[in-house]
């Protein structure tokens, strides 16, 4: 019974893995992405519980349940950061069952790296031990299995092709079949070998972690006077630019001839985090609990003060990247930023907890990862590029804001994102000209946009979302872009204007007569 249950699950998995593979290649056409990417990653999510019960118990329910989640926001809006999210829940899902539960953040990395890059030996492996399995203890030959096959097989394609010389039904059969080419083969195997591991995992990758230790690192000549000596000295020059920041960024008072502030808030925002960064990597390296470092009340005071002048570097490089922002604008990778400098600060914060209360590294782990990873599942969700195109749109020096004027060819390229702020910017009070080329714009972004949304392909929700509340705005008018003789902002290009090239005279054939008559005609009378 046991060995017919496990034939039963092999063959219930391989068919599932076929049945996958078969919707993939249906769904995924000319490389276009939709909605359609997420109701397979849902169909994915219920095949696995069905055919491995182990993931609908305990931890492994938890991922599964995340999993279902990224694939709803794979419907709701497609996209790399989302696909890796639900891939990474899925696989945790997957993985679970064979380990003895949620250790650490760590660990977990390793696995999932593991997870992917032994995608394709996964249905190799499987493949070889399953010929292997026989009921007979001789192992099969390469030899053994083409003598096995040569009788059958060839007398089949005789009978075959017998039958459709005999019958013009099975010879036009015949001559309808289409083989597969080399591209649709190989994306078979490949989303096969994606597949596959997620419903048998490796067994090696849950046992890869075994060996590796806790995630402690001890910093070199990390001596007890060394470090109290490191923590004065980084305690006073951090003193003096978190004191220059309070002058000038945090007061507004005027800089010194020949500096400008966005000059000064733009070169400071990156490097003071990559600062802070490395400001934690010490404090971490340095006062591991029970070490004489972590014990001394010297250091710990030296350290809560660093870590709090780490923290007012985090906040002065936020508020540089908003001056920064007023000024020009705001973009996905600027809102990315600044979230990213918010989990800086809480490790920050973290850190100093752990050293003040004798935390693991384990702990310090799992909580950054926790913290990122709550992020990332909100982004996911979240149109940055939507949020800052109302932003700019609110803010453009054109509506009477303080910043550079509005660029429309951004807009543009941000696509159905701006089409909100931009259909609600042409109903304002603008400049005629200025209104031409957002009416031009926002038409150019619709066109584009309902013509996507008529392929199931390219559909998505939210697209259609946008779409709907545009059409359902007062005064809306659709109309259609006229490209000719405007660049992706909208502004008229103006044409330079060749004046037609004076006619010439045909050249003469360069004979030796033609050569020789000016000098005839020319020479003087004898």
């Amino acid at each position: 019974m046991p060995a017919q249950v496990s034939r039963f699950t092999f063959l219930a998995k391989a068919l599932a893995a076929l049945l996958l593979v078969a919707a993939a290649d249906w769904l995924f056409t000319d490389f276009l992405i939709g909605s359609w990417l997420g109701g397979l990653a849902l169909t994915w999510v219920i095949a696995l519980a069905l055919v491995r019960r182990v993931t609908r118990r305990g931890p492994a329910r938890v991922a599964l349940i995340c999993a279902a989640g990224f694939a709803l926001a794979l419907i709701y809006q497609p996209g790399p950061l989302t696909w890796v999210m639900f891939w990474s829940a899925l696989s945790i899902a997957a993985l679970l069952p064979r380990t003895p539960g949620f250790d650490d953040a760590w660990r977990w990395t390793i696995r999932l790296l593991a997870h992917g890059f032994s995608s394709p030996l996964a249905l190799v492996v499987d493949v070889r031990r399953l010929a292997g399995n026989r009921g007979y203890q001789e192992r099969p030959t390469i030899r053994s299995t083409v003598a096995m096959l040569a009788l059958p097989v060839l007398m089949s394609a005789l009978f075959i092709a017998l039958f459709a010389s005999a019958n013009p039904l099975i010879a036009q059969l015949f001559a309808n079949v289409r083989l597969p080419s080399f591209w649709e083969a190989g994306f078979w195997l490949f989303a096969l070998a994606i597949i596959w591991p997620s419903l048998r995992p490796t067994a090696w990758v849950t046992r890869v972690v075994e060996g590796i230790p806790e995630a402690e690192v001890t910093l070199p000549g990390a001596s007890l006077p060394s470090v109290l000596v490191s923590l004065v000295l980084f305690n006073a020059v951090f003193a003096i630019q978190n004191g220059l920041d309070l002058a000038f960024l945090w007061s507004g008072a005027p800089l010194p001839a020949g500096g400008s502030l966005a000059e000064y808030a733009h070169r400071g925002a990156y490097p003071l985090i990559g600062t802070a960064l490395l400001a934690g990597i010490f404090v971490l390296t340095t006062m591991k609990p029970g070490s004489p470092t972590a014990a001394s009340p010297a250091i710990r005071k030296l350290v809560v003060l660093w870590v709090g002048q780490n923290l007012l570097l985090v906040a002065s490089s936020i508020l540089r990247t908003c001056d920064y922002i007023g000024i020009y604008m705001l973009t996905g990778w600027r809102i990315a930023a600044l979230a990213w400098m918010g989990l800086v600060a809480l490790g920050l914060v973290l850190i100093c907890w752990r050293m003040l209360t004798g935390r693991s590294a384990r702990w310090l782990i799992n909580s950054n990862a926790l913290a990122a990873t709550t992020l990332l599942a909100v982004a996911t969700i979240v149109d940055l590029d939507a949020m800052s195109a109302e932003w700019n749109v609110n803010h453009a020096r054109e509506v009477g804001g303080q910043g550079v004027a509005l660029d429309l060819c951004q807009l543009n390229m941000m696509g159905s994102a701006a089409l909100l702020p931009l259909t609600e910017l042409e109903g304002r009070k603008l400049d005629s000209e200025f209104r031409e080329r957002v009416t031009f714009v926002r038409r150019d972004i619709l066109a584009r946009t309902a013509t996507e949304q008529r392929d199931w392909r390219t559909w998505n929700w939210l697209d259609q979302h946008r779409l709907d509340r545009v059409g359902a705005m007062p005064g809306h008018r659709p109309g259609r872009a006229v490209s000719v003789n405007r660049d992706c902002s909208g502004a008229m290009i103006v044409e330079e204007v060749v004046p037609p090239a004076q006619e010439t005279p045909p050249a003469q054939p360069s004979t030796a007569r033609s050569v020789l008559r000016p000098a005839l005609t020319e020479r003087p009378a004898a």
